[in-house]
C-alpha cells in the first residue's frame, strides 16, 4: 500500500523541480549501460539503420535527378534512413525497454522510491539522445567515407537538421513511452512494437519515395511524424530541385515544424496518461 501511495504523490512534493531534473540526468549513464549490454537491442536498433543503408546503397547504384542536381542513390537514401534511425531510437528502443522493465518488476521497485515519472522520463530521453547521436553519426560516416556522399556546406541547412532531429527525437521518444503500455508482457513486447515500427517506416518514405504510395495511403500516413522527419531530412541533404517530387511540390518547412511540435505535445500527453509503474490489470 505504501508504494501505491507514493506513486500517486505529486513529484513536486517528493522532490523539487531542480532535484527531479538532477536525478533524471544521473540516470542517463545507468540507462546507457543497460542499453549497450543488450546485444540484440544494439544490433536491431543501433546498427540496423546503417546496415539497411549499406544494403540499399550497394544494391541501388547510379544517379537520380537531372543535370547539375544529380545525386547518387547513396545520397538519395541517406535522409530516409536518418529518419528511420530516429524512429528506431525514439520509439522502438524505449518501448521495448520499458515493457521489459515493467514485466520484470524494475518499474514496480522504482515506483516504491520517491522518484517521479519525470525523473524516469529524463533518464530515458537522455539515453535516446546519446544513442541516436552516435547512431546517426555512424550512418553519416559510412555514407561519406564508404559511398562518397557529399554533405551540405550551408550552415542554415545544418541548423534545420538540428531542430528537426531534436523535435523529432523527443516526439518519437514520448510516443515510444506511450507505446510501451500496449504489450501485456515483456515477452510479447517485440511482437507488438517491431511490426508497428516497420510498418510506419514503409509508409513514411523511409525505404521508398512517399509519392510512390497509393493516394489513400499517403493521406493516412501523411499525419505520421516520421513522414515529416523524412521530408525535413530530404530538404537538408538533397538539392532544392528535389522538392518538386514531394506531394505538395515543396519542402513545407513551416508545416514540418508545426507537425513535429503537435506530435511532441501528443506524445507528452499520451506518455503521461498511459505510464504506470505497474499494469493496472494486475
Amino acid at each position: 500500500m505504501s508504494s501505491i501511495t507514493t506513486t500517486t504523490t505529486p513529484a513536486t512534493t517528493r522532490f523539487g523541480i531542480g532535484r527531479t531534473i538532477r536525478l533524471g540526468v544521473r540516470r542517463i549513464p545507468f540507462e546507457l549501460r543497460q542499453y549497450f549490454r543488450a546485444g540484440d537491442q544494439v544490433f536491431f536498433t543501433f546498427l540496423f539503420p546503417t546496415l539497411m543503408y549499406v544494403v540499399f546503397a550497394t544494391i541501388f547504384t547510379g544517379d537520380i535527378g537531372e543535370g547539375p542536381d544529380q545525386v547518387s542513390m547513396a545520397t538519395y537514401y541517406l535522409p530516409g534512413l536518418i529518419a528511420g534511425g530516429i524512429l528506431l531510437s525514439g520509439v522502438q528502443a524505449p518501448a521495448l525497454e520499458i515493457a521489459a522493465e515493467k514485466s520484470d518488476g524494475t518499474l514496480k521497485r522504482l515506483g516504491g522510491t520517491p522518484i517521479s515519472p519525470v525523473t524516469y522520463f529524463i533518464g530515458k530521453i537522455g539515453e535516446v539522445f546519446v544513442t541516436a547521436i552516435l547512431q546517426i553519426a555512424l550512418l553519416i560516416a559510412v555514407a561519406v567515407f564508404v559511398y562518397g556522399v557529399e554533405l551540405p556546406t550551408d550552415l542554415t541547412l545544418w541548423v534545420r537538421f538540428a531542430w528537426i532531429f531534436v523535435l523529432g527525437l523527443i516526439a518519437c521518444t514520448l510516443l515510444g513511452i506511450a507505446l510501451s503500455s500496449v504489450p501485456r508482457s515483456g515477452k510479447s513486447s517485440a511482437a507488438v512494437v517491431i511490426p508497428v515500427v516497420l510498418l510506419i517506416q514503409f509508409v513514411s518514405g523511409v525505404y521508398i519515395a512517399f509519392s510512390m504510395l497509393p493516394e489513400w495511403l499517403q493521406n493516412a500516413a501523411g499525419v505520421l511524424p516520421v513522414k515529416w522527419i523524412a521530408q525535413g531530412m530530404r530538404s537538408v541533404f538533397l538539392p532544392d530541385s528535389f522538392r518538386a517530387a514531394e506531394t505538395s511540390g515543396s519542402w513545407e518547412i513551416g508545416l514540418i515544424a508545426l507537425m513535429l511540435v503537435v506530435w511532441l505535445v501528443v506524445g507528452l500527453v499520451l506518455s503521461r496518461l498511459t505510464f504506470r509503474w505497474i499494469r493496472r490489470d494486475r
